[in-house]
């Protein structure tokens, strides 16, 4: 190192140095911009994620129908099911409706995978437990209340003219209660089930009674498939088109749609989120700039005489402003390390409270955060900068 270096060094320390409480000032300026600035570009970055997370809560976002069959086979849905990323499909649960008879009055059944249900219908408020096995019934609060039924009580259905055909001829028991009319033979068959749950929504979903595929099969005396099926799968908005579209694409019997109040509220919640994380950002570093601008127009202002003193001994402006831009730069780049790793812990601290889980570590934010830091740091010294390269030694040594 040779001795114009070194003394630009020494120099350089020794003003930090003496001046360590503006400086320490515009060292905290620059922290918490950093801070702020790394924290919120976190949140930003990982609120995708998070929000696809929240709104999982909603319910399914997506919904498979019958296009030009009467219903939906399993193969179908695995086929379907491989256009989507493995890790990106939360769950599904495929839906049977059949009619049937409660007291000799209708009522819409349909047959479910309850396990599968806590991924796609999150939301359901069960008073008791859900099915656990064939044989038990969960029924929504509405029909609950027409027939006054309870948690324990017993339920029995009954399909009522069916017409026998030679495939239901081959099912029919001797608990079942077979008849003629006009020629025609029909069968009769009842089923008793245990009710352990009540369910409440809000909505049409307590105007249904559920229970086990295999207990649907055995009272309608088929084993048909499934008239939708309701995925619950993870990503932005306009991944789930995509994934819809290639559905649609791969499979001529389904029909894939989203879910429009889940998707376009999670898109619009997503939008006004991360405009306001950008808004906020960029006032933080604006008053940053302020801050450290001022505190280096202060600084520049007691040394006004040492400036002018070194320009009388042959420091020429460009030296003057080096060393200036290098007191910024130093400080920026440590204002942006201590702010990358603070910023972290913002954005942990964050989304542990409003989201109630982890946030993702982005190393490549550290390094953006310290470029981000020395920018902000050099563009506020600019001004103070030209300010010192503009002192007139002859007037400054004089005391004017």
């Amino acid at each position: 190192m040779n001795i114009k270096r070194k003394m630009f060094f020494k120099m350089l320390f020794y003003s930090l140095i003496r001046r360590r409480s503006r400086i320490i000032i515009a060292l905290l300026s620059i922290i918490v911009g950093a801070t702020i600035l790394s924290g919120l570009v976190t949140i930003y970055t990982d609120v995708p994620r998070q929000m696809s997370s929240e709104f999982r809560n909603y319910g399914a976002n997506v919904i498979l129908s019958p296009n030009s069959e009467e219903f939906i086979l399993d193969n179908e849905i695995d086929e379907a099911l491989k256009t989507i990323p493995s890790n990106s499909v939360e769950g599904y649960t495929p839906y049977r409706y059949e009619n049937t008879m409660v007291n000799n009055m209708p009522v819409t059944m349909a047959g479910i995978n309850f396990k599968s249900i806590e991924k796609t219908s999150p939301y359901w408020s069960i008073n008791g437990r859900k099915p656990e096995s064939d044989g038990e019934v969960l029924i929504g609060k509405k029909v609950a209340n027409t027939f006054e039924f309870k948690v324990g009580s017993k339920m029995t259905l009954k399909t009522k003219e069916k017409e026998v055909t030679s495939e239901i001829e081959t099912l029919i028991t001797e608990d079942d209660f077979t008849y003629e009319v006009d020629g025609i033979k029909y069968v009769d068959r009842e089923l008793e089930l245990d009710i352990v749950g009540i369910l409440e929504t809000g909505g049409t979903e307590e105007e249904y009674i559920y229970l086990s595929y295999n207990d649907v099969t055995y009272i309608t005396f088929s084993n048909r498939g499934y008239d939708l099926v309701e995925l619950s799968i993870s990503g932005t908005s306009d991944k789930l088109k995509s994934y819809v579209d290639s559905i649609n694409n791969s499979s001529t019997n389904i029909n894939a749609k989203l879910v429009k109040r889940v998707t376009e509220s999670e898109s619009s919640v997503l939008t006004k989120l991360q405009s306001l994380v950008f808004i906020v950002t960029v006032v933080v570093l604006v008053l940053t700039m302020i801050c450290v601008a001022t505190t280096m127009t202060a600084v520049i202002a007691e040394r006004r005489k040492e400036i002018g003193l070194r320009k009388t001994l042959g420091a020429s402006n460009k030296d003057i402003a080096k060393e200036f831009m290098f007191e910024g730069l130093v400080l920026g780049t440590i204002g942006g390390i201590f702010g990358s790793i603070l910023g972290y812990v913002f954005a942990l601290v964050i989304s542990l409270n409003v989201f109630s889980s982890a946030i993702t570590f982005r190393p490549l934010l550290v390094p953006i955060t310290i470029i981000a830091a020395i920018a902000v740091s050099a563009i506020s010294c600019l001004i103070p900068v030209r300010t010192a390269v503009k002192v007139e030694p002859a007037i400054v040594l004089k005391g004017e």
